[in-house]
């Protein structure tokens, strides 16, 4: 059974969320459920939607280090992972961390920064450490990366290869909010148009321990199965070049597993299953060209991960 404190957390962070973001109650649910499976999130949509003031909220929501990154196409991996200087006063080489070294890290524009730069955060969002000068640095828990970027405008960007995709949990895609929503937004606008801050709820101790309760939702092995056979039918279907790879089935496990739980329960059902299928698995394969070219005008990807979900049976 989950303890009322989960459950109360859970409602306290989805409220606090909610408060700013209006409308969009199924991206706040999984970006919250993101945050529980131990992932990083990326979102991807066009500019003035709110990618950035969602990611911000969501650090603010916690009461922990926060820092924003707005990468460029000049930066380098030492202005987000640190530098080594020579103290005199100590005749030492002494590590001086980059904004990397936070709980929360905003990576904004993602793709406007070189390979190089996207390359030394891939190691830090996939081992939660920094390697610099043959020495080691862990970095702080909890540890998440939110990250937005355009898929429109792709003049002067470094497309994200599949490998530092893999890397992000879930992409997800706010999309235009409703006319009422958009209504609320306008009466709300602040002076100088800055977004309204809220105060976090969440310490970084209570969300650690909310990701250990999470991770011990049940999962039967039918529906272990049904991951599984899932995967399998990207690798084998026409429709992709590219299927989901291991990382992909268990990043599919644990979504289901925190989705549950942002929902209360203390077991998994298939439906939760096909609900993370999509912003879990889409971002990591690659579609075939022959499939693109069918008809399918935005997000190929999705519209493929949802053919395989139509045609793979589900558990009973």
């Amino acid at each position: 059974m989950l303890s009322p404190e989960f459950k109360s957390r859970v409602a306290r962070l989805k409220a606090n969320i909610s408060s700013v973001i209006h409308g969009k109650d199924s991206i706040v649910e999984m970006s919250v459920t993101a945050l529980l499976a131990r992932g990083h999130i990326l979102f991807e949509d066009v500019p003035g939607v709110g990618k950035t003031t969602l990611a911000s909220t969501i650090a603010q929501s916690l009461d922990c280090s926060f820092q924003r990154i707005q990468f460029t196409s000049d930066m380098l991996p030492s202005d987000i992972l640190g530098v080594t200087i020579y103290d005199q006063g100590r005749h030492d080489f002494e590590f001086r961390q980059g904004p990397l070294f936070a709980n929360v890290v905003l990576a904004d524009e993602i793709n406007r920064t070189t390979p190089k730069t996207q390359s030394a955060l891939l190691e830090a969002m996939n081992t939660g450490r920094v390697s610099m000068d043959r020495q080691v640095y862990e970095l702080p828990k909890p540890f998440f990366v939110i990250a937005t970027q355009n898929p429109v405008e792709f003049h002067g960007t470094f497309p994200l290869p599949k490998s530092q995709m893999d890397r992000f949990l879930i992409r997800l895609h706010i999309g235009y909010p409703a006319r009422a929503h958009e209504m609320q937004v306008l009466r709300e606008q602040y002076v100088g148009g800055s977004q309204p801050e809220v105060k976090p709820v969440l310490t970084g101790a209570e969300m650690l321990e909310m990701q250990d309760e999470a991770s011990r939702i049940k999962v039967d092995d039918d529906l272990l199965e049904y991951v599984v056979r899932i995967a399998e039918a990207t690798r084998s279907d026409s429709a992709f070049e590219l299927g989901a790879s291991t990382r992909g089935s268990i990043a599919l496990r644990r979504c289901a597993q925190a989705l549950a739980a942002v929902r209360g329960r203390d077991f998994v059902t298939p439906d939760d299953i096909k609900e993370v299928a999509v912003p879990v698995l889409a971002h990591r394969v690659q579609v075939a060209r022959t499939f693109e070219m069918s008809g399918f005008s935005h997000h190929e990807d999705e519209t493929a991960i949802r053919r395989v979900l139509d045609q793979v049976a589900v558990p009973l």
